[in-house]
């Protein structure tokens, strides 16, 4: 008899419930930084066994929602800890639990979930800051075994994993074995684009900024895969820092972001990418349809 079900990832943002995603599923099926905001869409990743599948909902980090973009994300989040079988809290081991942490665990308490704790970054840790820092979970009362962990270096996961798959209800698979993601094949190229912009953008851009696929074409003859995109911006300002002196910004973010598609396809990739302005695109509701940020 299989089990299987989803599992809401809740946590602060930049707690590294993403990295975290990755290492279950054993594939990058979402992007990684330490920037807030970073996870603007409900990512699901499939872990699956022999007798067992994990789908893993990488949820938007809790915060205060600012504009109609912040407000989806808090909905969003709340919507899928809401519809899942089991909760995974995440804790950053190595800032102590604040009140992004209490937040998140009355919300657990409140929809009831079966839940597994937990805390991440045991590899930064001393003993002394583990036990302080398992101690401070106990102390948030959500139900559940609590773990140490390392998204990064795969300490205690598999011990995690376990504990959810027995948190999971009999039933068939949700998706095929081979499938380790829904998301669109446009959007998850569009997000290793973006991990690239978060990777060399400071204070508010990383905000301000958010990338679409335009077009893919494939050609049969050699098995290149253009990919069309744009990084919207929402300032002139903002333009010329994401552009660069000569190009040169935009030329990183696309010569990284190419390698990272390549990997992902496993094809030859050239990468037309371009930066354009969109004045207050967080508030655009068309935009935010268009680009699955629901």
């Amino acid at each position: 008899m299989t089990h299987s079900g989803f599992v809401a990832l809740a946590g602060r943002p930049n707690v590294g419930k993403s990295t975290l995603v990755n290492h279950l599923v054993g594939e990058k099926v979402a992007i990684v930084s330490d920037k807030p905001q970073t996870t603007r869409r409900a990512i699901r990743g499939v872990a699956t066994g022999d007798d067992w599948q994990l789908v893993l909902v990488d949820l938007p980090g809790v915060q205060r929602p600012r504009d109609p973009l912040t407000a989806r994300m808090q909905a969003r989040m709340q919507y899928e800890l809401s519809e899942s079988d089991a909760a995974l809290f995440v804790l950053n081991g190595e800032q102590g639990v604040g009140p992004g942490d209490r937040f998140i665990a009355a919300a657990i308490r409140e929809v009831g979930l079966p839940t597994v704790t937990a805390v991440n970054k045991a590899d930064r840790l001393r003993r002394r800051g583990m036990v302080e820092a398992l101690s401070a979970a106990g102390e948030l009362d959500v139900q559940g075994e609590i773990f140490p962990i390392s998204a990064r270096t795969g300490e205690g996961v598999e011990d995690l994993q376990s504990a959810l798959i027995e948190l999971m209800p009999q039933g068939p698979f949700l998706y095929p074995p081979e499938e380790r993601t829904d998301l669109p094949e446009n959007v998850r190229l569009a997000e290793l684009v973006r991990e690239q912009v978060l990777a060399r953008t400071r204070q508010e851009l990383p905000h301000a900024a958010e990338v679409e696929i335009d077009e893919l074409i494939e050609r049969d003859e050699d098995g290149l895969l253009t990919v069309v995109a744009r990084i919207w911006a929402e300032t002139d300002s903002q333009k010329r820092i994401l552009v660069g002196a000569g190009g040169r910004m935009v030329r990183d973010i696309g010569t990284a972001a190419r390698i990272e598609i390549e990997a992902l396809t496993g094809r030859r990739v050239h990468l037309d990418l371009n930066v354009r302005v969109r004045r207050g695109w967080r508030q655009d509701e068309a935009l935010l349809d268009r680009l699955g940020i629901d």
